[in-house]
């Protein structure tokens, strides 16, 4: 169902207020430069420091601006069950195409939680559902038998898989079959996460980056492994400098370098970058032929 390069978006902030205008030139943006679906209201667009309301006006403001060009896959997480309910339901209606929901922080369900989760989302809303497994930040990891398990359930259709094990890509092929969507949430392992079974990238540099990462993913699409990695390795300096200080200040700083319209503004606990990593993105910028 979905494929290609999918940016995680980033929310855009003026003033301490979300950036309508800005976030809309950047829906269009990121449209024209070939990504192939958006993921508003994800780690990347801030979703932890976003009011129910503006969570909803976010997917709504992205639905709306896509208008049909690229499927919308709207963030729905949380830790506490009930609230994911409540914003699958909102996207479900506002028109998203499916639904990106990471496992339980904080909480630190076992995997008879983690499954009885996702299987409580399912039962209350038929919105197709991609899991998201980022252990780094959630601490839970849904491990490959819990996920098998999770890919029986209908609604279930893929997985945002940034474990870093590449050894879970053929686990999944194999226990949940060819047709289960696997999407890597690692842009430094997306080509070889393609090589193993992936279908693409659900991104923090195609933020940046839309039209080249697009490109490496076409490259994948169309088996050319080997033109796949000359194109990443033209974004692997960036892939990292967007990590060299908390995300998503680095990929906001970037899009203040390459679009006038962009701020770098984020909401607190999250701060600017600090010199080294503003530093290791201009140099990353200029590697990729971005400024």
């Amino acid at each position: 169902m979905f494929s290609g390069s999918i940016p995680a978006l980033v929310t855009p902030f003026r003033d301490g207020l979300i950036d309508e205008e800005a976030f809309r030139r950047f829906v269009d943006w990121q449209i024209a430069n070939g990504s192939s679906a958006l993921v508003p209201c994800g780690t990347t667009g801030e979703s932890a420091t976003l009011s129910y309301d503006e969570h909803y006006r976010v997917i709504e403001l992205c639905i709306d601006q896509a208008n049909g060009r690229v499927p919308v896959i709207a963030g729905c997480g949380s830790n506490d069950t009930a609230t994911a309910v409540r914003h699958m339901d909102f996207a479900k209606k506002a028109g998203a195409a499916a639904a990106l929901v990471v496992a339980p922080y904080y909480n630190r369900p076992n995997q008879e939680g983690i499954y009885a989760h996702f299987a409580h989302l399912a039962e209350h809303s038929d919105l197709p559902m991609i899991a998201y497994n980022v252990p780094a930040r959630t601490v839970t990891d849904i491990l490959p038998a819990t996920m098998i398990k999770l890919a029986a359930i209908p609604s279930i259709i893929g997985i945002k898989d940034a474990s870093g094990n590449l050894a879970r890509v053929s686990s999944h092929r194999i226990g949940c079959g060819p047709d289960f969507c696997q999407l890597s949430g690692n842009d430094d392992m997306a080509v070889a996460f393609n090589g193993a079974g992936g279908v693409g990238c659900i991104s923090v540099t195609a933020n940046v980056a839309p039209n080249l990462c697009a490109e490496v993913q076409r490259a994948c699409q169309a088996g050319d492994f080997a033109h796949a990695r000359e194109l990443d390795d033209v974004l692997h300096a960036l892939h990292g400098a967007l990590f060299a200080d908390a995300s998503p200040g680095p990929a906001k700083y970037a899009l203040s370098r390459i679009l006038d319209w962009m701020t770098d503004e984020l909401r607190l606990p999250m701060t600017r970058p600090c010199e080294a990593a503003r530093n290791a993105v201009d140099a990353a910028l200029e590697i990729a032929g971005l400024i």
